[in-house]
């Protein structure tokens, strides 16, 4: 019985391996090509308009606010969650409690509602700091709420580093900090690029934290203090009120195609470097 039970569980492990790969992609290509359907033949000039009006319903606003969203948020969160990460595998002894706290705190922040993150904004940047909806109290929701996905995969990153190369840097008399960063980060550079292209999409991707922090002004800041929606709150705006739905489509074929650029020069610049990587310890 045994016998014929391991016989038979390869193939039927194989064949809901093929059926979940299939299941996916085929969701992923009926979403892109409804939104391209729907979206494209609204694409109009009159919506890359400088200023928005009622009229036009001008997508650029949006867009140039959800590239400095971006920007600011990534400015804030990747310098800490890296130097974090680096503490927690290169410095910090094993078992120590705090980092197990710190581990178990960023696991859970990883899973906490969007909205919850927007409630905290609001009342820390917005009330008590006293910044008001504007880019500014935004990002630093953007960057507290991305910062754990960072932090982990920068993490697992850097463990995935073999210890034979930091045996061989000590072993040559390098220290710890030139043994990190001549030796460890390189080779850990693609997966710290492939958390940021996570955390880059939940910025794309968010409307209810910055719906409560940076607001829903339809026009180009004057100042980080200023109001302004991103790309995704400019979507959620046109099709809750209902007069927009063509606009809405249209924004969101740009926004998918904002995200498909990203996602493909992250991928060709993380190729190059470890091809970089590999002809240097080669």
């Amino acid at each position: 019985m045994n016998a014929e039970r391991k016989r038979f569980l390869p193939p039927m492990l194989r064949l809901l391996v093929y059926a979940a790969a299939g299941t996916s992609i085929f969701i992923v290509l009926f979403i892109s090509s409804y939104i391209f359907i729907m979206g494209i033949p609204n694409l109009r000039p009159e919506l890359f308009s400088i200023v928005y009006t009622s009229e036009n319903a001008s997508l650029l606003p949006a867009l140039i606010n959800t590239l400095i969203m971006a920007f600011l948020s990534l400015l804030l969160a990747v310098p800490l969650g890296v130097s974090a990460a680096i503490y927690l595998t290169e410095y910090s002894r094993s078992g120590n409690i705090m980092v197990k706290a710190v581990r178990l705190a960023a696991e859970t922040l990883a899973g906490i509602p969007s909205i919850i993150y927007g409630l905290f904004g609001m009342l820390l940047f917005v009330v008590y700091l006293r910044w008001g909806y504007s880019i500014l109290a935004g990002s630093f929701t953007m960057a507290i709420m991305i910062l754990p996905i960072i932090m982990r995969t920068a993490e697992e990153a850097i463990l995935s580093v073999p210890d034979t190369y930091r045996e061989g840097s000590f072993s040559l008399g390098a220290g710890r900090l030139r043994t990190v960063t001549a030796v460890v980060l390189p080779p850990a550079v693609p997966g710290i690029f492939a958390g940021i292209i996570l955390a880059s999409g939940r910025i794309f991707g968010e409307t209810a934290a910055l719906i409560f922090t940076a607001g829903t002004v339809a026009g180009i800041p004057k100042s980080l203090f200023s109001s302004g929606r991103t790309l995704a709150v400019h979507m959620y705006s046109l099709s809750s009120e209902g007069f927009y739905i063509k606009q809405a489509y249209a924004s969101a074929v740009v926004l998918f195609v904002l995200a498909a650029l990203i996602n493909a020069a992250s991928f060709f610049l993380m190729k190059k470097l470890s091809g970089n990587m590999g002809t240097e310890h080669g």
